[in-house]
């Protein structure tokens, strides 16, 4: 069963909202799929509703998070055309419970036509590995909510770069544009930033340099390098929690 999102009510206080960056974070886990232009797309049919920040950059309450999870649910689970999502929605907004969506039947399609009969599978299939995000300079301005100076100072410092031989942004690039963004909030700025990607640089050349032989032993097998870089990962982050609670 889908579950419905609360109709929208004006909140008391003020509201905790996410950039779009955030949102795609947070259901990408479970909508491996989803992406800024899919949510763009349906906000553009009038199915979300985010506010605008003084800035211009889009900001998603948490009633805008459920409701597009709602969408993206009906539209996986049970092929809903939007026009149908839309007539949902607007009687969610009413107060009103939208009739449950109902699965459709094997042998038929979402538009009718004989549908060919799948076998069903003894067991769940895998979970499907994280998507890439590939995003453009304006799409990684928007997730993040960096500024164009914001951006320039962090790709100048070499903190952001582009994905290896093209001009789009991964994942990580997205991680610290937002990281740097609110880190600035609390005066933590570009120098500071500098010496961090400094520190960072040391000890990438330390441990190439130390796993150098395992690497030429395993014939540049790749699986050394990622285990040790995620044992290196979680020991610094171990070394700051400890040195924080000093």
């Amino acid at each position: 069963m889908t579950a419905s999102p609360e109709p929208r009510r004006p909140g008391s206080g003020r509201e905790v909202t996410r950039s779009i960056g955030q949102v795609l974070t947070a259901l990408s886990g479970e909508f491996p799929d989803i992406s800024i232009s899919k949510i763009r797309f349906l906000e553009s049919e009038g199915l979300i509703t985010p506010q605008r920040a003084p800035s211009g950059y889009r900001r998603y309450a948490e009633h805008d998070v459920e409701r597009l999870r709602y969408v993206l649910s009906v539209q996986r689970e049970h092929y809903l055309p939007l026009k149908v999502i839309r007539e949902h929605l607007e009687m969610m907004d009413r107060g009103q419970t939208p009739p449950e969506p109902k699965t459709l039947e094997a042998g038929s399609s979402p538009t009718g036509t004989a549908a060919p009969v799948v076998a069903p599978t003894p067991s769940a299939p895998p979970a499907a590995p994280k998507k890439a995000l590939r995003l453009s300079r304006q799409d990684l301005l928007e997730a993040s909510g960096l500024s164009e100076a914001g951006l320039v100072e962090l790709e100048r410092t070499g903190i952001v770069v582009p994905r290896r031989g093209g001009s789009f942004y991964g994942r990580d690039a997205l991680t610290l544009a937002i990281a740097a963004r609110r880190l600035g909030e609390y005066g933590i700025d570009g120098r500071h930033l500098r010496a961090f990607k400094m520190s960072a640089d040391r000890e990438v050349g330390l441990v190439e340099q130390a796993i150098a032989p395992y690497v030429r032993r395993a014939g540049g097998n790749t699986d050394v390098s990622g285990e040790v870089t995620q044992l290196v990962i979680s020991f610094h982050a171990a070394l700051v929690r400890t040195a924080m609670e000093r």
